[in-house]
């Protein structure tokens, strides 16, 4: 027995330590503190420095500045830069990317514990394994953005539902875990609304799953209300402040993540949802827009496909014109915008079953399934094999890898289907109906989420991997204790 848990322990430490170096390469090779980055630094400076949530801007007077508050970015985030920079310094980029490092390698422990609790140690020690190998989650350590967070967050709810059920449901310590984990997620990115969506209801229902608590409804219902209350505060306290400062109705974040004021031209936009599918095209067409140059080159020929060859060479044409006009003075203007708009309305007109339907579902394909190299130096069109052979080959692996957990997870996830829901530690004494379906409905209400989402990028699907990794755990639980349940 001894000799057993010398090697559980052991086997614990290794990984552990594994999914250290791996994160510690990551940081340490392809680090990266750019765009979206940068913009909520700025925020979590402009507010230790000024007492301001905003941003600094130059003033009229050289050497001036001015402080302008914004409600463009939610400020879970912020708050957490905001911390490291009291810490460890301003602008200490390399000691966030550190931290996240930490919060990641907790949030393995956290999914492993929950598959340990579930399916037993030996389904623990496995998913601690796959967890701390990860690259897909690994590599997000390496770049100054939220998602590191909310793999914590999501990993951390569901622990606690879990907690919270076996401690005997009502106002247990474990209750509060789940309020903060989804208060802060939510916090973190507008869309982590759709977690609280997925857990709460899942609670009450769970509240609410014997006679004698059906009977007492309104009692046994408080306790899930109450987490909601909390969840819902920091809302409210954050739609008060936009309210009060910018007179607007916002209790989230805008979806063009602007402030009321700046000027928001749709025209674009609208065009490029008409046509863009992969990340390629959010990479060379979407983020370049308004500053640097969009090759004509980089469309794909659905970008011009009209109903005759005449006319798609027509509107070839004119696209190609339009980009000229734009990459003269790479400034996106009003005029040039409501061409934009012209077209996509053209294409629109010839192909609606594609837009309204096709490319939704392409898009969210493309981020589940494409390979997650988009924070490596790969190639965008890595498909194109005589191009960059080397780096097509990689991307093959990753997207066969990608494919691999999500092939797991499902199967992982019939397995304990199959079980009914039930602990298999031990085995048949609890069972789990609530929990499973609420992983099993934030992944759906995520991937409809994304249906209504232009710019492709695989990060959004990311969120599905601590769900993916408790599901695997079914499929190392001990053999005997599965025929038992069987």
């Amino acid at each position: 027995m001894k000799r057993e848990g010398l090697r559980y322990w052991l086997g614990t430490g290794a990984a552990l330590l594994a999914g250290l170096l791996l994160r510690l390469w990551f940081v340490a090779h392809m680090g990266r503190v750019a765009g979206d980055g940068l913009f909520y630094g700025e925020i979590a400076k402009t507010w230790l420095q000024h007492g301001v949530y905003g941003v600094t801007n130059a003033g009229a007077a050289p050497g001036s500045f001015v402080v302008r508050p914004t409600l463009s970015r939610l400020p879970g985030y912020p708050l957490f830069l905001a911390g490291c920079f009291r810490l460890f310094g301003v602008e200490n980029y390399r000691a966030v990317l550190h931290v996240q490092v930490a919060v990641d390698l907790i949030t393995c422990c956290v999914v492993s514990a929950l598959a340990g609790r579930l399916f037993g140690r030996r389904a623990r020690l496995w998913v601690l394994w796959l967890a701390a190998l990860c690259p897909f989650m690994a590599n997000y350590t390496c770049t100054v953005l939220a998602e590191t967070l909310v793999f914590a967050t999501i990993a951390l709810a569901f622990y606690a539902f879990a907690r919270w059920q076996d401690a005997g449901l009502g106002y247990n310590r474990w209750l509060w875990v789940v309020a903060a984990a989804l208060t802060y997620s939510v916090l973190l990115r507008p869309e982590q609304g759709l977690l609280a969506a997925a857990v709460l209801p899942a609670m009450l229902g769970r509240s609410m799953a014997t006679t004698r608590r059906r009977a007492r409804a309104w009692h046994s219902a408080l306790p899930v209300l109450a987490a909601a209350l909390c969840v819902a505060l920091p809302l409210l306290v954050w739609t008060a402040r936009n309210e009060r400062i910018f007179h607007v109705f916002q209790p989230l974040s805008p979806r063009d993540a602007s402030d009321p004021g700046e000027v928001v031209l749709r025209g674009f936009g609208h065009w490029y949802g008409s046509w863009a599918i992969d990340f390629a095209a959010t990479d060379e067409v979407c983020w370049p827009m308004d500053g640097d140059r969009v090759e004509f080159f980089n469309l794909p020929r659905r970008a011009f496909a009209a109903s005759t060859p005449a006319a798609s060479q027509d509107m070839r044409l004119r696209t190609a014109a339009l980009l000229d006009d734009y990459n003269a003075t790479l400034t996106l203007t009003p005029a040039l915008d409501n061409r934009f708009a012209a077209l996509g309305d053209e294409l629109i007109h010839v192909h609606p079953v594609q837009y309204y339907f096709g490319l939704h579902i392409a898009r969210v394909l493309d981020m589940a399934l494409r390979p997650r190299t988009e924070m490596m130096p790969v190639a965008d069109e890595w498909w194109r094999w005589r191009e960059h052979r080397a780096q097509s080959a990689f991307a093959l692996l990753y997207a066969a890898l990608n494919l691999a957990f999500f092939a797991l997870a499902f199967a992982g996830f019939r397995v304990w289907k199959r079980n009914n829901w039930m602990s298999f530690n031990p085995p048949g004494q609890r069972g789990y109906r609530e929990l499973v379906w609420a992983m099993a409905a934030s992944v759906v209400l995520r991937a409809a989420l994304l249906l209504f989402i232009d710019n492709s990028e695989p990060r959004y699907t990311l969120e599905f991997f601590p769900v993916f990794f408790i599901w695997i755990g079914a499929l190392f639980a001990e053999p005997h204790k599965v025929r038992r349940e069987c």
